[in-house]
């Protein structure tokens, strides 16, 4: 077994920190790290007994928790590859996934078990209720599965947490380049491929980020994101795992209910977020705390004054995160520039790193000691990065990434590989960037996305939607084009737009002339700070959350090939 593999990640982790907690729920006993390794060798042992053999496909269908990770390991342990299928994905998505796989087994909890009910599958040779490790009966639907673990039947033949003792069983030599996941995205263009990681992909990933990113057995995490996202699955399971680092997870999606008791719990150390998290905590709760009188808002206009209460401001919000967080790690899309600037203020310890599923995934980062103000970071080690025809003058072009770290190339698609890896090894990534003179990459927006006006200007939408999402009554918004004219969708604040429309007892008429007004202004306020070349044309209320990535990013190609513009509200 290769030094840079998965399982050999897990045997000196083992070894060395047998007795240090590893993954639970965060309201419950830990396992050690040796009882960790023990589970994943038995349900490795189980899955080659019922066939499934060194490079077959084992799919994991399941929300977080400490059984994915023992799933994870045990598969890339027996040398097959996981196929993480994201929790929300939808039946015909899930289906596909499967099929185009030809996943051998599966995984999957009671939650999820329904979207496998009522499909067969030609490779499928065992499906495995995550929740306990039991074996179902492919005719097994969901209520019977529920009646089945209420009164814990033999029906469906659990597995003992104990050796097995297999006769004529081999451990499987797994191999650094050997394949260890596929990763089916699902991006902001609507396109879902399968992104081919090895395992020297992943785990030499994971040591490049804990060659700037401290890490020790005494830290704890709280895992906010999907297992089945190689953002959380890389640096939320692999890299704790490698320092003998635990983990904790949540029961319910981390709504301020379920986060709140979590992090008086665990008191981590360590989390992994994307923007939408802490935008909602500085914007939703930070913010309106600071202008609830107005002595604060007046304060607030003087820097030094202002400085102030944005210290204090930090202060209470690592306090809310548990009292002892030292590193907020903040990736998957960009962070509005507003809350960066208040995070650096507040002295709140916050890092931005830049990545994608086909980079295993972190390409660059930094520790919250070397940040620059709407930066992603330098590279990481063993990462080259340059910019492909970049602007005379702006220095931007297309972010173009080598390193071990790149992807093999997408399943059963040469050409789509192809399209985006040069025959020297250089990915080309679609997104927009710029590197300064100390090598910090900043990141421009999506090549697919930039809109060209009507004199040849590139318009960056995402440079205009931070201009919107600033404004205090926005949620998030979405700029395109439409018949050559530039358009908004803007998600208003639910909350205090409720608020508003309760406290003046507005009729339906008046509803709908205070959103037009409000409307209005957005846009007005907009063009007056945007050049004139990206001024809106459009603003119209989206009235329902935009449908987003694992990630948070909003899925674009929804809301853009649409029909004629409609009227405002």
């Amino acid at each position: 077994m290769n030094e840079n593999t998965i399982p050999a990640v897990l045997a000196r982790t083992a070894e060395s920190h047998a007795d240090r907690p590893s993954l639970s729920f965060y309201d419950e006993e830990p396992m050690s790290y040796r009882t960790f390794k023990e589970r994943v060798d038995q349900i490795s042992e189980f899955l080659a007994a019922r066939g499934v053999a060194p490079g077959d496909r084992v799919a994991i269908l399941s929300e977080n928790g400490p059984h994915w990770g023992i799933a994870f390991f045990a598969v890339t342990s027996l040398g097959a590859v996981a196929v993480p299928i994201l929790a929300d994905f939808p039946p015909a998505d899930v289906h596909h996934i499967l099929r185009h796989s030809e996943a051998q087994a599966v995984f999957v909890s009671e939650k999820q078990y329904a979207k496998l009910e009522d499909a067969s599958f030609e490779h499928l040779k065992v499906r495995i209720l995550i929740d306990d490790f039991s074996v179902i009966d492919p005719g097994t639907n969901k209520d019977r599965l529920r009646k089945l673990i209420a009164e814990g039947g033999t029906e469906l033949r659990k597995i003992k947490m104990r050796a097995l003792q297999l006769v004529g069983l081999r451990p499987s030599k797994v191999r650094d380049d050997d394949p260890a996941s596929i990763i089916y995205t699902s991006g902001t263009t609507g396109h879902t491929k399968g992104v081919i990681l090895s395992h020297r992909n992943i785990v030499g990933n994971a040591e490049a980020t804990l060659k700037f990113i401290e890490l020790s057995t005494s830290d704890r995490m709280l895992s906010l994101l999907p297992l089945g996202h190689v953002y959380e699955c890389t640096l939320g399971l692999v890299v704790p795992v490698i320092r003998g680092t635990s983990v904790a997870y949540l029961r319910k999606p981390p709504t301020a209910a379920v986060l709140l008791p979590a992090l008086k719990a665990v008191q981590p150390t360590i989390v992994l977020s994307v923007p939408l998290i802490i935008e909602k905590m500085v914007r939703g709760r930070v913010w309106p705390e600071m202008r609830r009188s107005a002595p604060l808002r007046w304060a607030a206009k003087v820097p030094s004054l202002r400085r102030t209460i944005s210290r204090k401001a930090g202060k209470k919000m690592i306090a809310a995160f548990g009292g002892h967080l030292r590193l907020l790690c903040i990736g998957g899309s960009g962070l509005a520039p507003d809350v960066e600037a208040f995070l650096r203020e507040a002295g709140f310890p916050y890092a931005i790193g830049y990545g994608l599923t086909e980079t295993s995934p972190l390409v660059t980062g930094t520790d919250a000691f070397r940040t620059k103000l709407r930066s992603a970071g330098p590279a990481l080690a063993g990462v080259e990065i340059r910019i492909d025809a970049p602007d005379a003058a702006s220095g931007e072009g297309e972010i173009e990434v080598r390193s071990e770290f790149v992807m093999t190339g997408y399943y059963k698609d040469p050409e789509k590989t192809a399209d985006v890896l040069t025959p020297d090894g250089w990915l080309k990534t679609g997104d927009l960037g710029r590197l300064d003179g100390d090598g910090y990459l900043f990141i421009k927006g999506r090549l697919k996305n930039v809109i060209i006006g009507p004199s040849g200007e590139n318009i960056y939408p995402e440079i205009i939607e931070s201009v919107i999402n600033r404004l205090p009554e926005v949620q998030e918004s979405l700029v395109y084009e439409r018949q050559g004219q530039l358009t908004a969708r803007v998600c208003l604040d639910a909350e205090k737009l409720d608020a508003v429309i309760a406290e003046r007892k507005y009729t339906e008429a008046q509803i709908r002339d205070y959103i037009r007004g409000k409307l209005d202004d957005i846009k007005r306020h907009v063009n007056e700070n945007v050049a004139a070349f990206s001024r809106l044309s459009k603003v119209i209320e989206q009235t329902e959350d935009f449908e987003k990535t694992p990630t948070q990013k909003i899925k674009r190609f929804l809301y853009v090939d649409e029909g004629p513009i409609s009227s405002d509200r």
